[in-house]
């Protein structure tokens, strides 16, 4: 349990963020993080507004069984299948979370006090799929601070459209490529237009884009490091930043636009840049590296617990870190491209290695689901 006196002493950079215009959310959830009042806690000393998940997530809580055991046992005699009862088990956590997160939800009118949950990985190529399984998890969970996270695959494009434009939230996940933010902006104005159209309420209808820092650097710094001249080693560590800010750059150009100006008139919401994947992966970068250096208003930075508790130790918050720093963003990522690594095709790797990744954690969830309800005698 974090003391008053250690909340007092560590909160400082986290109030800092927060003050600058950076919504904390915390990259994780389970069944004992709300139970124990864990998360209540969070939200109480750490600044934390918000809750997202993913397949990677929920196998990690679920798969070690602990807070499931009854709802498994009464899952198991009521002979559901296991698609089912990873559906059950998911949305009942993401409804307690959001009932914790709802005071901040009130009282932000919306904007935070948000809790995401992920449409099956497994039809991330498939729109018709992703919009019925989206509107299936928003009436499942019923609260009206649930995000649906749908991917930005090529097929998800349309389903972004589709599911705003029935006055459902979203989280747009797994975008790694400026050219494919740009397409998610455009997806989300597309659906305000239609949802305005119809003549719902815009200002109920709120959208993240979760743009993935980390893993570009992991993918570009491998390719530097095989190269390993002088010119590529300095470049390490700098093209997820760069990557980032240009996003940055590209969302104050989309909402500072013509069309833009129109929705904003019938008072919707712009659809905030998500940092995702701050987690830093390289020990010889600072831990809090993609916290510090990624701060600017009308943001939100989703954190592993780990980076939340390092930046609350030692972050350095100092003020906007990005829109002073797109021309040097241009020049990094220009100069990755001149030693040979071709931006398009890491970011088209990550993309496909990303919905795979939430693929195989899916799919070791519903093993593990399917082990437990065997275990009970019931064929799953």
């Amino acid at each position: 349990m974090i003391t008053v006196t250690e909340a007092t002493a560590t909160a400082g950079a986290l109030k800092r963020l927060s003050d600058e215009g950076v919504s904390i959310w915390l990259d994780d959830l389970s069944r004992k993080r709300i139970s124990t009042g864990n998360l209540a806690e969070l939200v109480a000393t750490r600044n934390v507004v918000g809750v997202t998940t993913n397949p990677s997530i929920f196998q990690a809580a679920i798969g070690s069984g602990e807070g499931y055991e009854e709802q498994l046992a009464d899952l198991a005699v009521r002979g559901v299948t296991v698609d089912e009862a990873v559906r059950m088990m998911t949305t009942q956590d993401v409804r307690a979370a959001a009932d914790v997160l709802r005071p901040v939800y009130d009282a932000t009118g919306g904007r935070d006090g948000r809790v995401s949950i992920e449409v099956d990985p497994r039809l991330a190529h498939d729109t018709a799929a992703t919009v019925a399984e989206a509107r299936q998890l928003a009436w499942l969970v019923d609260r009206p601070n649930v995000m649906i996270k749908i991917p930005a695959t090529k097929a998800g494009l349309p389903a972004i459209t589709a599911v705003i434009a029935q006055g459902i939230s979203v989280n747009v996940t797994l975008i790694f490529s400026l050219e494919r933010y740009r397409e998610v902006m455009a997806a989300y104005l597309a659906g305000l237009e239609q949802a305005a159209a119809k003549g719902l309420d815009l200002a109920a209808i709120h959208s993240v884009a979760s743009f993935f820092v980390s893993r570009v650097d992991s993918e570009i710094d491998k390719r530097l490091t095989v190269l390993g001249t002088d010119e590529a080693l300095a470049l390490k560590g700098r093209a997820a930043l760069a990557n980032a800010r240009l996003a940055y750059e590209a969302y104050e150009e989309v909402f500072g636009g013509d069309r833009w100006t129109a929705l904003a008139g019938a008072k919707a919401n712009r659809q905030r840049p998500l940092w995702a994947s701050t987690g830093v992966k390289d020990p010889a970068y600072k831990d809090t590296l993609y916290v510090d250096e990624l701060v600017a208003p009308g943001t939100v930075n989703t954190m592993p617990e780990g980076t939340l508790n390092a930046t609350a130790d030692h972050g350095d918050i100092h003020g906007d870190t990005v829109t002073g720093g797109y021309a040097q963003a241009r020049a990094d990522l220009a100069a990755v491209e001149k030693l040979g690594i071709s931006y398009d095709e890491v970011v088209g790797k990550l993309e496909d290695e990303g919905v795979a990744k939430f693929e195989a954690a899916w799919q070791e969830l519903l093993d593990a689901v399917t082990k437990s309800l065997d275990s009970k005698g019931v064929d799953a």
